[in-house]
């Protein structure tokens, strides 16, 4: 059974964890044709070696495999402390779905399913792992753990955020970051999944947010979440249309020709401005089109992961 058809057969996200299971596997089974061959093994039961460690749990027949040194992991080992921040602002609710069909998912829906993917492998990995949500209040926090109960709690709530209707609400991003950075006191890898609308705090504001949560020798990662034909090129006919600003609620009617060119070097000029500042202040910035698939996002933890550890 395909995505597709777990969607339909579940009626949307009731059951995030399959979905998020059969993302990772389908990944993992492509790896082999990438430069990352080898490194599936980790996701289950092994960790790579590294130098000056006990050569005792060395598994030489994986080594014969892969020419890589693993040790094997053991059941109470915890290595790897992870907050995932989702972004559920009514701008995330983007664009306007029916069903989230696995091929037509809004913001929100391929937050919450990469989320579960990062989830998935951090609980193979028996990693601990903490969850914060919020839109125009803080919604949602859990403060990192590795429990089976825990992981079900946190699948919920991801859920939850999917279905919860869109509302003309603001966001004050910058606010909620600083909460959840004062939340977070051992060293963690941090993502972020937001589309970085936002309507009150200027960009300094938002900057300042990020650098708090680095704080402690944490790592961030920003995924920016966004609908690379829409948001980014305007590609819309060019017929009169409404465009309404789902968190504020103003509006303009105009044809989309009309402004495209302009549209395109403005939106440009900002992205190419957030990956500069993001660069500026070692946060790891990740394009993440929701019409691009999960690979950029696990390819992401995968890298992050052994950098962090």
């Amino acid at each position: 059974m395909n995505l597709q058809q777990e969607l339909n057969k579940t009626g949307g996200f009731k059951n995030l964890e399959l979905l998020a299971k059969q993302v990772v596997e389908g990944f993992i089974a492509g790896m082999h044709k990438s430069p990352f061959h080898g490194f599936s093994a980790e996701f289950a039961e092994h960790k790579i070696y590294n130098p000056g460690e006990s050569t005792k749990h060395i598994d030489w027949k994986l080594y014969a495999k892969t020419d890589r040194l693993y040790t094997k992991r053991y059941d109470e080992e915890t290595n790897l402390r992870c907050h995932i921040i989702l972004d559920n602002s009514s701008s995330m609710h983007y664009p306007d779905t029916a069903d989230n069909s696995i091929d037509h998912l809004n913001k929100v829906a391929f937050s919450a399913l990469a989320s579960a993917c990062l989830m998935f492998i951090l609980k193979k990995q028996r990693d601990a792992v903490g969850l914060s949500i919020y839109s125009d209040n803080y919604d949602f926090y859990a403060p990192e753990k590795g429990s089976e109960r825990h992981h079900q709690m946190l699948l919920h709530q991801l859920s939850a955020a999917v279905v919860s209707k869109s509302e003309v609400k603001t966001t004050e991003t910058y606010k909620y970051l600083h909460q959840i950075a004062e939340k977070i006191h051992r060293r963690s890898l941090i993502f972020v999944f937001t589309d970085m609308f936002q309507t009150s705090e200027n960009d300094e504001k938002l900057f300042e947010a990020l650098r708090h949560l680095k704080h402690n020798k944490h790592e961030v990662v920003l995924f920016h979440v966004f609908d690379k034909e829409k948001e980014q090129f305007f590609d819309f006919d060019n017929r009169p249309k409404r465009f309404i600003d789902v968190e504020t609620g103003d509006y303009i009617n105009l044809y989309a020709d009309n402004i495209k060119d302009n549209y395109e070097r403005a939106v440009n000029k900002y992205f190419t401005d957030l990956k500069m500042k993001c660069g500026q202040y070692r946060i790891k910035y990740v394009e993440a089109d929701i019409n691009a698939g999960f690979d950029s996002v696990l390819t992401t933890y995968m890298i992050e992961r052994q950098k962090f550890l």
